[in-house]
């Protein structure tokens, strides 16, 4: 058993570490086609990632980024592809934002009441991809598409002054109000700047991810239904409960992705407001295996290349190299995985091969004997 478990993390280390040296290479020879240094940037964002405002801002993003990788990733142990983690974020984020810009309560319970709406907008807005998925077999591939675009336009429909929103006088620019200053999660000063509080919330999260599903009953089942939801079915699980208890918990998990900006830096919800999390979270959890370990240190590599990569253009090369790299990670994720897997597959007939080899040559000696 300890062979194998080592052979298993061997395994298990190398599809990302191929995915990343084959990712590297190929942004290496992009650059060379284009006359550049196929170094230099890498020193860079080396160098860039040694300021501690950097290192600041990079752990920051990656709390944001854990996040919404880890509601990508509930979806996957279950077999679900959940697309529509960015609406949910943002939907969730916007109206967390308007609750908590209408409300004065003691800061407590002013956060916790933020993170409720941020958790049920989130989950009833995956919850209707699971519904659709149970009841009439829709696929949440689909459906969580469709969703996305009917986030943003509602999003955009309501942070009309006319509705939700807020026009600054003087600007151009639509917020939700800001949240007075008890509904602000504290954070943790060092030298580079803040780190945000609910930052050190989401990676906590993570052990919870990883004691849910490895330590009880339901992520026993949950596992098992993503494996095969006719045996789970079998043995007596509730296969479509499951499937939508499952996209209900992811969306709530993407519902919080917002909350670490907007209750450590906006404090409102603004139509600068970041998009894209649920994508990149997507490749995350790709890129961590749904690992909670391999999420984190997936996470940080993002952050790292955007962060490291946004003074580039500085040195006369484009910022947007952070971005081919990450497109190159996932065809490479895809790619090195499935090379993994057959690798291992046939290792492990290899290793049965010898075992009844071993087994027979054993019997016939006893037998001579």
């Amino acid at each position: 058993m300890k062979k194998f478990d080592k052979d298993r993390l061997i395994l298990g280390l190398a599809g990302p570490a191929l995915a990343l040296v084959v990712a590297f290479a190929l942004t290496s020879v992009v650059l060379l086609v284009s006359d550049r240094n196929p170094v230099e940037p890498y020193q860079l964002m080396w160098e860039n990632a040694e300021y501690t405002d950097v290192q600041v801002l990079i752990l920051n993003q990656a709390g944001t980024y854990y996040l919404a990788a880890l509601a990508v990733a509930i979806g996957f142990r279950m077999n679900l592809f959940n697309i529509g983690v960015d609406g949910q974020y943002r939907l969730a984020a916007m109206l967390a934002a308007v609750v908590g810009a209408s409300v004065e309560l003691p800061g407590p319970l002013h956060i916790l009441l933020i993170v409720l709406v941020a958790m049920f907008v989130g989950a009833f807005w995956a919850g209707i991809a699971g519904i659709l998925k149970t009841t009439r077999g829709v696929s949440e591939v689909v459906s969580t598409i469709m969703l996305n675009a009917i986030a943003t336009s509602l999003i955009a429909w309501m942070i009309l002054p006319a509705n939700l929103g807020v026009q600054p006088e003087g600007s151009n620019d639509l917020t939700t109000g800001e949240i007075s200053e008890s509904g602000w999660f504290p954070g943790v000063d060092v030298e580079g700047g803040v780190i945000y509080g609910f930052t050190f919330v989401a990676f906590a999260l993570g052990i919870v991810y990883w004691f849910v599903l490895n330590r009880t009953r339901f992520g026993f089942d949950l596992r098992a239904t993503g494996a095969s939801e006719s045996a789970a079915q079998a043995s007596g699980v509730d296969a479509k409960k499951m499937v939508l208890t499952a996209m209900l918990i992811s969306g709530a998990v993407a519902g919080l992705s917002g909350l670490p900006l907007l209750l450590g830096q906006t404090h409102t919800y603004s139509l600068s407001f970041p998009v894209g999390v649920g994508f990149t979270g997507i490749t995350i959890a790709l890129l961590g295996r749904n690992n909670p370990v391999g999420i984190f240190f997936a996470a940080l590599l993002i952050s790292f290349l955007e962060k490291t990569s946004a003074s580039l253009d500085q040195h006369g090369y484009e910022k947007e190299i952070a971005t081919i790299m990450q497109g190159l990670i996932v065809i490479s994720v895809v790619v090195s995985y499935e090379l993994v897997r057959q690798y291992g597959l046939r290792r492990q007939q290899q290793k049965v091969g010898e075992e009844l080899a071993a087994q027979a040559r054993k019997n016939k000696e006893v037998a001579a004997a």
